[in-house]
């Protein structure tokens, strides 16, 4: 079957994010792709908490979840949404907003919700600083959605970081692991790749990276360069670039248990005691 990864630059308008969103998902569908994802912050990219709280509504205001049921609905397609924001609860002084990936069914159903676990706090030796904690409400659970294609695993982001949740994701079954991002220019070009293939070799899954790309209207720098890997730790597709676009493959999930049966690390466990020694 195919898959198919959409490649973003959004902005500050959720509905000219949602169109351009929407026309690449239609390119995808349109080339066979029957798995579509999205990137991280498909709805809007912004890094300025009050502007960004002023363009939210709470989860049931936000008029892009059926544009995609919709849209899943009429391509027939399973469409992940890499993540979406909207308003949480609090007062106007502390306002949480959730980081949300949707994956709808050909019905155009919400089969899946999955809340990013892992926040972004970081200080990057280029002086950038991003505390995601002060904003968004981290996720607890993660879940494998065992669709009539293949065995599904959600994560967002800064997630590719915790590889023991993606051993986890693969031990309850899953084949293709989704980690839509918005990776910084400076850490994408650093990691990106490196940690994708990582990724798909420990745990002998096929990987759909969907990215945001290039300069964004709040000032921000991404690295784009979406990919599709094998299990074997092969990039199979790859959006040489920052621009948007839409990369497209051809994957087997039949190669996943094949790729497990050589190198069955998945089934083995082992409890392991570290002695810290001084030397002098």
């Amino acid at each position: 079957m195919k898959v198919a990864c959409v490649q973003m630059c959004s902005g500050l308008e959720r509905a000219v994010n949602v169109q351009s969103a929407s026309q690449m998902i239609r390119e995808a569908a349109a080339a066979g792709a029957s798995i579509i994802l999205t990137p991280e912050m498909t709805n809007i990219v912004d890094r300025k908490p009050k502007r960004l709280f002023s363009a939210l509504p709470a989860e049931q205001g936000l008029e892009e979840i059926s544009t995609f049921a919709d849209l899943a609905e009429e391509l027939g397609i399973w469409l992940a949404i890499g993540s979406m924001a909207f308003t949480l609860s609090g007062d106007a002084d502390n306002q949480r907003a959730a980081n949300r990936a949707y994956l709808f069914s050909p019905a155009g159903r919400i089969v899946n919700i999955y809340d990013k676990i892992h926040m972004f706090d970081v200080d990057l030796p280029d002086g950038e600083s991003w505390k995601e904690s002060s904003i968004y409400t981290a996720g607890e659970t993660a879940a494998v959605i065992e669709t009539p294609l293949a065995k599904i695993g959600q994560t967002i982001c800064y997630d590719l970081r915790f590889p023991a949740l993606y051993r986890k994701l693969a031990q309850a079954g899953a084949e293709i692991l989704l980690i839509p991002a918005a990776f910084t220019y400076q850490t994408g070009k650093a990691h990106w790749e490196s940690l994708l293939r990582a990724r798909a070799i420990e745990t002998g899954s096929y990987v759909m990276a969907a990215a945001q790309g290039g300069e964004h209207e709040d000032g921000r720098s991404t690295w784009g360069h979406s990919m599709i890997i094998d299990p074997w730790g092969k990039v199979i597709a790859v959006k040489a670039d920052t621009s948007p676009g839409v990369i497209v493959a051809d994957i087997d999930p039949a190669k996943v248990s094949q790729v497990r049966q050589q190198i069955p690390n998945l089934a083995l466990e082992k409890s392991l005691h570290i002695n810290n020694i001084q030397a002098s």
